[in-house]
């Protein structure tokens, strides 16, 4: 049903949203319009696009996965194609998908709907047969600091 919605009801209302506004203020201002909001919008996903791009990149650098951020990447996507297809009734959905209040409530909902309900966590030790060493940790440890990047001042001395 949804399918059909979306394939024969959404085109007809957008026909009929056309026809309506052309015969108010007219054909060529319409196309102007229809023109015009698809330009504003592609402008407003190529600047809310690169933000969430940059969040999603200091997330991964924090070590934690991105989830939100690719949610609002596909809801943002989604936008796009609302923006760029002729009509009123998907530039209002498109433009409604680029408020980052409701772009952002709906993205958690989708993470809560579509989150895994169980996983299995194991060490790298479990998965590899010793400990794997990252590499990172090992940088921050000849420069001083520990994993957590506070220094420690001290002394040591090696024993085998």
């Amino acid at each position: 049903m949804p399918l059909f919605i979306l394939l024969i009801v959404l085109p007809l209302l957008e026909l009929a949203v056309l026809i309506q506004v052309g015969g108010e203020i007219g054909a060529l201002w319409t196309i102007a319009l229809i023109g015009l909001t698809a330009l504003v919008g592609v402008q407003l996903i190529r600047w809310q696009g690169f933000a969430t791009l940059l969040r999603a990149n200091e997330r991964i650098r924090e070590g934690t996965v991105p989830a939100r951020e690719i949610a609002e990447g596909v809801m943002l996507a989604l936008a796009g194609a609302l923006l760029i297809a002729p009509g009123f009734i998907t530039d209002a959905f498109g433009f409604a998908l680029l408020i980052p209040v409701l772009r952002i409530a709906l993205a958690e909902a989708a993470i809560k709907k579509w989150r895994p309900v169980s996983m299995v966590v194991r060490t790298e030790r479990e998965v590899y047969g010793a400990e794997v060493i990252d590499p990172m940790k090992i940088e921050r440890r000849e420069h001083g600091g520990t994993q957590d990047g506070d220094v420690i001042d001290g002394e040591f001395r090696r024993e085998r």
